[in-house]
């Protein structure tokens, strides 16, 4: 209702008292505290040993997580493990000083891992010789029960019903010595992962998920990070460039920067922004004091390295225009959906009422879309389906081409349905209807 002139203004209205029926704010959640205080630092063999035979002899599903040093080294390497069972508490590795971990690989051998957001660490895990036989992970957990958020921090606090800090989020894990409050915050991050485990095990077998729950993590066993095909595409503001040359320098940059953050174990950003590829790109500078000159041209690198950025743009310039970059990323799958309806309607049609029931069955079953079906495999599907028509058979047709993307038991057993239909009902001309 609007304010008449004589109507009181929100200044006016007398500031509610407790007990008059205003809501009282909620007081925060209390904070989360290492039960066992700090352990000391595992960074010697002896040490390892000793941590090794106390979680060897614990029981239960063992917590895990590790620290890298992203945004500040090239490697994606952890600079620091952090483990927790029950009856053997909390352990901290530091890999980097010790001789292997092998012993800590055999004292976990047939244990459940917990981790959150496992595709995270595993890789850097494995690159320490840790590979786990089974896990658990509490963020896809989260995805599967349907969770609007799933970070660690909120997912403790809404399960169950502590506060964890995060101000160390972003630190530079390759310093040594690790400071103290550092420390604290790792070892809180494995401080309930088991509680928040059985918690979250629990709900899904209440909501019919548990096998779900059970191939997803199987699946995660075999994780392999993707290979990004022409990585120098992802360069911010790359897409404000115009020609194959200035792409093609572009591309020389990003390969000469990422061969030096290689080789020094820093991350190419702090040697060469890539707004500073961008406008050596368009400027084309020819020596070093136009180089230096260009405005935008910046970063810790930018003269130590000017050799090496005049070099590359050089080599562009003499480059033959057949070996300089396509507009246009090379892929191996279909072309964006927004270009369907002018080249091929009916697999438009295809994919539009195949993606509705996407969003539909998602809502049904309390999940993001994304984890009922990859986009990309859904995609890949209504561009080529299988060229049976006949239901049975192509139910079954469906099945086996979304199993070979990777889609699991569970996932194909929802969508079959759905998307056979798609297929089925874009056949028909629109105009027969």
């Amino acid at each position: 209702m609007a304010l008449t002139d004589d109507s009181p203004t929100p200044e006016d209205q007398p500031e509610a008292q407790p007990g008059d029926g205003a809501t009282e704010e909620a007081p925060p959640a209390p904070l989360l505290e290492l039960r066992d205080g700090l352990p000391e630092v595992v960074e010697t063999d002896a040490a390892l040993a000793e941590a090794c035979a106390a979680l060897a002899g614990a029981t239960g599903p063992v917590a895990i997580d590790a620290e890298r040093a992203s945004g500040y080294r090239y490697s994606n390497r952890a600079y620091l493990i952090q483990l927790r069972r029950e009856g053997a508490g909390t352990w901290l590795v530091d890999p980097i000083p010790l001789t292997t971990l092998v012993p800590l690989q055999e004292a976990l051998e047939g244990t459940e891992w917990i981790l959150h957001a496992a595709t995270q660490d595993l890789p850097c895990l494995r690159e320490v010789g840790l590979v786990p036989t089974s896990l658990f992970d509490t963020e896809l957990a989260g995805r599967l029960l349907g969770y609007p958020r799933v970070g660690l921090a909120t997912l403790v606090e809404t399960v169950l019903g502590q506060r964890m800090r995060k101000e160390h989020s972003a630190a530079d894990w390759s310093t040594r010595p690790l400071p103290k409050p550092w420390l604290e915050y790792a070892a809180l991050d494995v401080e309930v992962l088991v509680e928040l485990r059985d918690h979250m095990a629990a709900e899904l077998e209440e909501a019919g998920k548990a096998e779900w729950a059970r191939q997803e993590f199987d699946h995660l066993l075999g994780f392999e990070p993707a290979v990004r095909q022409e990585a120098w595409r992802r360069t911010s503001g790359v897409h404000r460039l115009r020609g194959r040359r200035s792409l093609g320098a572009a591309r020389a940059l990003w390969e000469a920067r990422d061969a030096i953050a290689a080789e020094r174990d820093v991350t190419p950003g702090r040697i060469l922004p890539d707004s500073a590829i961008v406008v050596a790109a368009t400027a084309m500078p020819t020596d070093r004091r136009s180089l230096l000159a260009t405005q935008g041209f910046h970063g810790r690198g930018a003269s130590r390295y000017a050799s090496t950025w005049v070099d590359a743009l050089q080599r562009v310039r003499e480059m033959p225009e057949a070996d300089l970059p396509a507009r246009a990323p090379r892929g191996d799958g279909p072309p964006h959906p927004r270009t369907w309806a002018d080249r091929e309607p009916v697999a438009d049609r295809r994919f539009k009422a195949a993606r509705e029931s996407m969003l539909n069955l998602a809502e049904v079953h309390h999940l993001p879309v994304e984890n009922l079906l990859t986009p990309d495999f859904l995609r890949r599907l209504m561009w080529t389906p299988p060229a049976t028509r006949e239901p049975a058979a192509l139910a079954d047709a469906v099945r086996a081409q979304l199993a070979s993307y990777g889609a699991r038991q569970w996932q194909t057993g929802l969508v079959t349905g759905a998307l056979v239909g798609a297929i089925l009902g874009a056949d028909a001309d629109p105009a027969d209807g």
